[in-house]
């Protein structure tokens, strides 16, 4: 049973990064899109690509509030809950695993 611990928690801990990551992957987006950036820079539709699936669903929930994108910020909050929420269930899965 040992490796069954093991596994959930490097799983957890990947999920962990992986969240990090793509957290700031939307801060950056966020950022860029208070100036007006070139659309054909390679880092810009990177941002635009990575990002854009999950906040495009956001946004389609979100009523419109004055011309204000809120869904970067409620994936933001999404992220931190489940950073929050996720990842001590593996690490707790793991220990009750082992």
């Amino acid at each position: 049973m040992f490796l069954m611990s093991n596994f959930l928690k490097a799983l957890a801990t990947v999920i962990d990064i992986a969240l990090s990551i793509y957290m700031w992957i939307i801060i950056a987006r966020a950022l860029i899109s208070w100036v007006n950036p070139d659309p054909y820079n390679p880092i810009v539709r990177f941002l635009y690509q990575a990002t854009e699936p999950v906040l495009y669903r956001i946004r389609r929930i979100l009523p419109p509030m004055g011309g204000i994108d809120f869904s970067p910020l409620v994936a933001i909050l999404a992220i931190v809950f489940l950073k929050q929420f996720l990842v001590p269930s593996f690490y707790e899965l793991a220990l009750r695993v082992r």
